[in-house]
């Protein structure tokens, strides 16, 4: 059990640390998977938020933000998934350093089932649509 009450569940061969991360990956991703919309999906992103340093001697950790998904879409489009319950202060800092140091991503917090539908729509439309950015 994770320190908000969470226990890790195992489906269509992977763990997840939620059972509303894995109702969000058997609901969403892989049906958009499954008709094209989405081309890949990475399970537990890390993405450095500051590095490790050294000072006065003393050696201090880098700090890192761990996502539920990595998301590329078939137009190469890519969106950063966390799926939340709640949304804590931690995550709010982790939040804001990671629009700071990744600004060339999108991180998108989807909130239990209430924001699935939501997601689902907009996958779509993002899918479907030309990235007028992606290199031929």
């Amino acid at each position: 059990m994770s320190k908000y009450h969470n226990t890790k569940i195992a489906a269509a061969g992977q763990v997840f640390d939620s059972k509303a991360e894995r109702d969000f990956f058997l609901l969403c991703l892989l049906p958009l998977q499954q008709r094209g919309t989405i081309k890949e999906i990475e399970f537990q992103p890390r993405f450095e938020l500051q590095p490790g340093f050294k000072k006065n001697g003393k050696r201090y950790r880098p700090i890192f933000y761990i996502a539920d998904f990595l998301i590329k879409y078939k137009n190469g489009t890519e969106e950063v998934i966390d799926v939340k319950g709640i949304r804590t202060q931690i995550f709010r800092i982790k939040q804001k350093m990671f629009e700071y140091r990744y600004r060339d991503k999108t991180l998108k917090c989807v909130y239990s089932k209430s924001g699935f539908q939501e997601f689902i729509k907009n996958a779509i439309m993002k899918g479907e649509e030309k990235n007028e950015h992606k290199k031929e």
